[in-house]
């Protein structure tokens, strides 16, 4: 997946809650709250350690950030049955 096309797809799903596959096999799950050419905020739900390490703002913040380099996979969490 291009970078172009994960930045497309960030700004696409900003404010919606999502499943972020990285490059070292991570999945991060949470509400995108910022995307620039290169980062990817993602707030994570409080029940996945939304206060955990390198989370700021305790419900108000942007979360942590994510390389775009490093997505291999997004999708909306809303298409999965939990």
């Amino acid at each position: 997946m291009g970078q172009n096309n994960v930045y497309d797809l960030c700004c696409k799903y900003n404010g919606k809650r999502v499943r972020i596959t990285d490059n070292r096999g991570n999945v991060h799950v949470g509400t995108i709250s910022r995307v620039n050419r290169r980062m990817v905020w993602i707030q994570p739900d409080e029940g996945f350690g939304g206060l955990g390490i390198g989370f700021w703002g305790f419900g108000s913040g942007f979360g942590y950030g994510i390389a775009l380099g490093a997505i291999t996979g997004i999708v909306l969490t809303t298409a999965f049955l939990w």
